[in-house]
């Protein structure tokens, strides 16, 4: 089998890898460059190419297909990318223009979808469930996203945004969203959406991690409050996506995914609102950390 070809296309750095084989995911060659994306759209690609050139040299291989992770989609419809948080992205026809600046044939999926292919082939699901049929991979951290896959293999679906939970409502009181919406699952369980709520409370701005230590020393009432929004609307939030695709397993990624209380307060809240009279559905803790992106984008 030919090596596979994966790149992580992110905020601040661009990676590369090429593995062996999809049954053999031996690292051959792993580089990086940065985005430098205040240069703008045709800096980003010409940074694309500069990794793949160097990727080139140092592994002596050339690609035929490269599999690409990006922060947003690429809309079937249009073939444009849209929701990019990179915003000189927005509208731009990437795939095509990386396809004829490059010469090399790409697939495009968001990072979510990646994060979840890869811990599906290559990660804790295959440690733990390797017969899993459904898995979705949960991304909180700055936003909150998420990716579904099928016997090994990401579902994008019509317009390009299946498992975008982030955007789905959960309760008004988190306010309005980047995307226009009021309300949606990323205000209420983002860093950031905690970090506010917690500020409204207490009149003090902390970081999350700083709250999360004060609410388990039970030494701020404030924090207790915050962890226990973020129980309850975890919840609620999470049981909406067991009773639409009753998932196997559920890996939790992004940096919330460390928090120790979603794997047993948070299940149990799940448990309370699911459309059956008990949970079987595995919560799962990510294995491959910050390679999970660009050996995602390699299985694409």
């Amino acid at each position: 089998m030919e090596p596979l070809w994966g790149i992580d296309l992110g905020g601040t750095k661009i990676e590369g890898v090429i593995i062996a084989s999809r049954k053999n995911p031996t690292e051959l060659t792993r580089l990086r460059v940065p985005t430098e994306q205040e240069g703008g759209y045709d800096h980003i690609i010409s940074q694309i190419g500069k990794l793949i050139q160097q990727m080139k040299k140092e592994s002596g291989l050339n690609p035929a297909y490269v599999g690409m992770g990006t922060p947003g989609v690429l809309e079937p419809s249009t073939q444009t990318m849209k929701n990019c948080n990179t915003t000189s992205l927005l509208g731009k026809p990437l795939k095509k223009d990386l396809e004829e600046r490059l010469g090399i044939t790409f697939r495009m999926a968001n990072d979510a979808n990646c994060f979840a292919v890869a811990e599906t082939n290559l990660g804790v699901v295959k440690d733990v469930l390797p017969d899993a049929d459904v898995v979705f991979g949960i991304i909180m951290g700055t936003g909150v996203g998420g990716g579904l896959v099928v016997d090994g293999k990401a579902i994008y679906g019509k317009q390009g945004i299946a498992g975008e939970w982030g955007h789905n409502f959960l309760d008004e009181s988190g306010g309005p969203c980047y995307c226009g919406k009021t309300g949606c699952v990323e205000t209420i369980l983002s860093g950031p959406g905690l970090e506010r709520f917690y500020a409204a409370q207490s009149g003090e701005k902390r970081k999350l991690k700083e709250i999360i230590n004060r609410a388990r020393e039970a030494s701020d009432p404030h924090a207790v409050a915050t962890m226990d929004r973020l129980i309850q609307f975890f919840g609620k939030g999470v049981a909406y996506l067991v009773n639409i695709i009753d998932p196997d397993a559920i890996v939790l990624g992004g940096g919330l995914g460390n928090i120790d209380e979603l794997y047993t307060r948070g299940v149990k809240e799940v448990e309370k609102h699911v459309f059956n009279h008990r949970l079987e559905t595995l919560f799962l803790r990510p294995k491959l950390g910050d390679s999970a992106g660009v050996f995602g984008a390699a299985l694409l």
